[in-house]
């Protein structure tokens, strides 16, 4: 349990309502991995606005289960809002990815969702 991601921030959140910490559980497998999907799509098509738009959207989840991909994060929604036409953010992505994909992974199997 918490192997790719933390409940601190969320019990802290959740006043250590169980219920409450299983709702949030819920609401991230219920929007990260397709936020992620469509970051992925949009980086590939060099899809600015998107890419923008799905990382932004996706910060504050990812910060508050501790993925550890944050930084990366904000290069990849960087690469978006500033446009960066010239500059490759694949690595950071491909850490974005894979931390919600281990993340998801476990959420589901810890909460028996």
């Amino acid at each position: 349990m918490e192997q790719h991601y933390k409940l601190h921030r969320v019990k802290e959140l959740a006043d250590n309502d169980m219920e409450f910490i299983k709702a949030l559980a819920e609401a991230f497998l219920g929007e990260v991995p397709e936020d992620a999907e469509r970051l992925k799509k949009a980086v590939a098509e060099s899809d600015y606005y998107n890419t923008y738009q799905a990382a932004h959207k996706m910060k504050p989840t990812i910060d508050l289960f501790e993925l550890g991909v944050l930084e990366a994060l904000i290069v990849v929604q960087d690469w978006g809002k500033l446009e960066k036409a010239g500059e490759d953010c694949s690595r950071e992505l491909e850490l974005v990815l894979a931390a919600v994909n281990q993340a998801s992974t476990e959420i589901k199997e810890d909460f028996d969702l």
